[in-house]
């Protein structure tokens, strides 16, 4: 054994010392899973892997399968890089690739149909089986998605049918998408050994149940027979839908483009960062769907707590520009988790760019006939997401990895364990000084998790914190051994009881649990440190003991048949904790060497002319509309002057435009390719995406100014982050260039 390790010979008994006022849970056994009632299609794959499920979670081969779903689609991406993004998700530990077919982006004319190039289905769906993720495919006919009409075309819209409803002419059309997409999907299916496991149905439906199970007919007729049927449970239905039919799967996001209000964390998205069994979230699309009081359906217990939609990261509307922060999405996600769910699916967890059109530009916008909420930026779908528009690695790519590394190897038991909420709660959206946690237990083991953390707002530490967990069998687990400060603006979770193999317990510890990994008769058990709190552990029979972080420091204890390594990783080797996607062995990515920055030169060609008049879109409730081509007469313009010696076509390389102003356009060659609205950030360009057209055409960037009237006032048009704000200077508006860069976009191996 390495010598850098301690032996420990486990004795019998329990530790622990009783502080005076610890906060307090009780846990109760669960009750047995339910799993009668499920209609949904055949289970069975031709090489006999079973998919079922049941009131607690997906079932596997029988056994409890809590994966990670990441949202990516596949007509906002070039079908040349797919591969290498669907194996960049696979290697952040995403089991699911879900993606929309968007009607409109297929049909656009009608009764033509495209499903080539970027549009091919088929291939996107082989390509994800290919790599070891299963999908789910999201069929509409209505998707929303930020796309024109949410993906009805036009044609259809024209026709005067009563859309999303029973109207015959209406169902003979979703008969006939539906039709196209069996026929993509054939041979693919998990019946057929193919990796799709699941459709949705509709999106954010809130008619009859009768019209969904409508569609699920008109799915299975065209040969779509899935081991999962879902929908989105937002909004409630008008009426009850029989259970198991059709899965509820549920989402929840930091904070929202689509609100009417432009002030920071409207409504009630600091309930997205407090523990509550309540499953559905009221804030997701509230512009289309209102603000009605959340409330779960009778039989929503019935159902595995399964999501579909934890914000990755979130668009900006022309009217809100939200900028996100890598640990909304990791709080979210935990929240999630401490409060019940098994299985995160993001929404996105891949950013891409919408496709041209043939008759009109394909994103959401006011003045559409349908799905005209929100202007959205006419190219730019980046989303701000763990992987971005062109393929860019974010933050919280690595930190929810870790959260995805625990999943694999602890869901199946976190997946038995009930959510238990404390007898003191938070009272309300006011409360920072009454910490937010919860306990998932089996009765006996479990976890704690705590989340100290909220978007846009700055939550204290919380001192002299101890858990006291109340077992069923009227027993406690009461840690930390002392009393502890909970650092401001974190999250973590906790184990007690916790079977680490070879018959060995961990009655507490103060760090997180990460992965497991078995070599000979060795069971290596890994944590992640909790910064700013010590990182003590109990084993039974043995008093607590201190471990250094460090992957070259920790613990051998003896177990029966076999030994346990305990080792606890600092922060960043916990970042680069990865399970390889062939082998499922655990490592530790390689350091990575990148060039610095290249600046790259620009030149003036314009000035920008006379403000606009922003004036509000001509809908129910109107936001600040976006500008028009036209309007771009009037833009700032510069063109980008590349080094002879960049080949945009060698590895992954991005131009970053370090800008300021509204709406930032880029060209190529004369040809818009992609749009920002300005939050803060600068904006990319993918190189490699563009190199033939890079070869004979120059790259230019038009900006229109910022106005400062537009974004102060008790009123302001445009919602923009108090830390994005520039400087005016005195003046009226700003718009410049401040720096452009020549980048390497990073990319962990597959």
């Amino acid at each position: 054994m390495n010598r850098l390790f301690r032996r420990i010979v486990l004795l019998a008994g329990l530790s622990g010392v009783v502080s005076a006022a610890p906060l307090a849970i009780s846990v109760r056994t669960p009750a047995a899973a339910e799993t009668a009632g499920f209609k949904m299609g055949t289970s069975v794959a031709g090489n006999g892997d079973v998919l079922t499920l049941d009131s607690r979670s997906l079932l596997l081969n029988g056994r409890r399968w809590t994966p990670v779903m990441g949202e990516y689609h596949y007509s906002r991406y070039a079908a040349a890089e797919w591969r290498h993004e669907l194996q960049k998700m696979r290697a952040g530990g995403v089991d699911i690739v879900a993606t929309y077919v968007f009607w409109n982006h297929h049909e656009e004319t009608e009764g033509v149909w495209e499903w080539g190039g970027d549009r091919d289905l088929r291939r996107f769906v082989r390509l994800a089986g290919e790599v070891g993720l299963k999908v789910i495919v999201r069929c509409g006919p209505w998707c929303h998605g930020e796309v024109r009409n949410g993906g009805v075309p036009d044609w259809a819209i024209a026709k005067g049918w009563k859309l999303r409803s029973d109207d015959p002419p209406y169902l003979e059309q979703v008969r006939q998408l539906y039709g196209q997409i069996a026929t993509q999907l054939s041979g693919l299916l998990w019946k057929e050994d193919g990796p799709v496991i699941g459709i949705q149905l509709e999106n954010e439906y809130s008619g009859p149940a009768e019209h969904l199970l409508n569609l699920k007919k008109l799915a299975q007729a065209a040969g779509l027979d899935v081991p999962l049927y879902t929908r989105t449970g937002w909004p409630q239905l008008k009426t009850p839908m029989p259970f198991g039919e059709i899965v509820p799967l549920y989402g929840v996001y930091a904070e929202g483009f689509w609100d009417r209000e432009t002030t920071v964390m409207p409504g009630r998205y600091w309930a997205g960062f407090h523990f509550s069994t309540l499953r559905i979230d009221a804030n997701i699309a509230n512009e289309a769907l209102g603000r009605a009081d959340a409330k779960d359906a009778g039989d929503v217990a019935r159902y595995p707590y399964l999501t579909c939609e934890i914000g990755g990261g979130m668009m900006s509307s022309y009217h809100r520009r939200i900028l996100v922060a890598p640990r909304d999405m990791v709080a979210t996600t935990l929240v999630k988790l401490g409060s019940g769910s098994v299985s995160p699916g993001y929404y996105m967890y891949h950013g891409g760019t919408n496709p041209e059109g043939r008759h009109t530009t394909l994103m959401e916008q006011q003045d559409s006939p349908m799905t005209n909420w929100n202007d959205m930026p006419v190219k730019n779908y980046d989303f701000q997401a763990p992987l971005g528009q062109y393929g860019q690695i974010r933050p919280q790519y690595r930190l929810l990895r870790r959260l995805h590394l625990f999943l694999h190897d602890f869901g199946p038991a976190l997946a038995g364990m009930d959510a238990f909420m404390p007898e003191r709660r938070p009272e309300g959206k006011a409360d920072d000084t009454t910490l937010r946690w919860s306990v998932r237990s089996d009765g006996r083991a479990g976890f704690v998790f705590v989340n100290n953390y909220e978007r846009a707002r700055t939550l204290p530490a919380k001192m002299d914190v101890q858990f006291a967990v109340r077992l069923a069998d009227g027993s406690a687990v009461v840690f930390p051994e002392a009393p502890v400060e909970v650092p401001a603006d974190d999250c973590f979770f906790w184990p007690f009881n916790l079977s680490l193999g070879h018959g060995i317990e961990l009655t507490w510890a103060t760090a997180q649990p990460l992965a497991t990994s078995e070599k000979g008769d060795v069971r290596t058990v890994w944590f992640a440190e909790t910064p700013g709190v010590a990182p003590v552990f109990a084993l039974a029979g043995r008093a607590p003991v201190t471990l250094q972080p460090g992957r070259e420091h920790g613990i051998i204890v003896q177990g029966v048949g076999g030994d346990v390594r305990i080792v606890l990783l600092t922060m960043a080797e916990s970042l680069a904790l990865e399970r390889h996607a062939r082998t499922g062995e655990l490592g530790f990515e390689g350091a990575k060497r990148f060039a610095r920055p290249v600046p790259v030169g620009f030149m003036t060609l314009a000035a920008a002319g006379p403000l606009r008049r922003i004036e509000l879109g001509k809908i129910k409730q109107p936001v600040a509309a976006a500008p028009t081509d036209a309007d771009f007469a009037q833009a700032a313009v510069w063109r980008i002057e590349l080094q002879d010696n960049v080949d945009p076509a060698a590895g992954n390389l991005l131009l970053r435009f370090h800008y300021v102003g509204d709406v930032a356009r880029i060209a190529i060659g004369g040809r818009f390719v992609t749009d920002d609205f300005y939050n803060g950030r600068p904006v990319d360009l993918g190189l490699s995406r563009y190199a033939d057209e890079l070869k004979t055409g120059e790259i230019t960037l038009a900006v229109l100014p910022l106005q400062r009237g537009a974004i102060t006032g008790e009123k302001p048009l445009i919602y923009l982050p108090e830390a994005s704000r520039p400087d005016f200077g005195g003046q009226e508006s700003v718009v410049r260039l401040d720096r452009v860069e020549l980048v390497e976009a990073e990319s962990p191996a597959p």
